[in-house]
């Protein structure tokens, strides 16, 4: 069980009402959870993977400790921004998908 973490950014009052039921809201859109096993954030994120579908302009990031992982956390998320945590020579960076444009 470790510490997990939930930060919103305009979800509809379903999503907030679901998290702060299952977490401690900390501040506006900020959740916390100091011992969360993997199977209960797992079925939390499938929830909120599930809502997410009827949200407009909205980011949901989900980060936990995890030993296995670059920077020794995991991090999923829904909207933006698409970010991934990448270890670079001992330097742990995060790496965004870029679109090229066509002229």
């Amino acid at each position: 069980m470790s510490m997990t973490v939930v930060v919103t950014r305009n979800v509809r009052d379903r999503i907030r009402g679901f998290l702060s039921s299952t977490m401690l809201e900390l501040a506006p859109g900020v959740y916390s959870a100091p011992r969360i096993s993997p199977a209960v954030r797992q079925r939390i994120w499938n929830v909120l993977s599930e809502w997410y579908f009827y949200e407009d302009d909205a980011s949901i990031v989900m980060l936990w400790a995890d030993s296995t992982r670059a920077g020794g956390q995991a991090v999923q998320i829904l909207g933006s921004p698409p970010i991934e945590l990448v270890e670079i020579d001992g330097l742990i960076t995060a790496r965004r998908s870029c679109s090229l444009k066509s002229e």
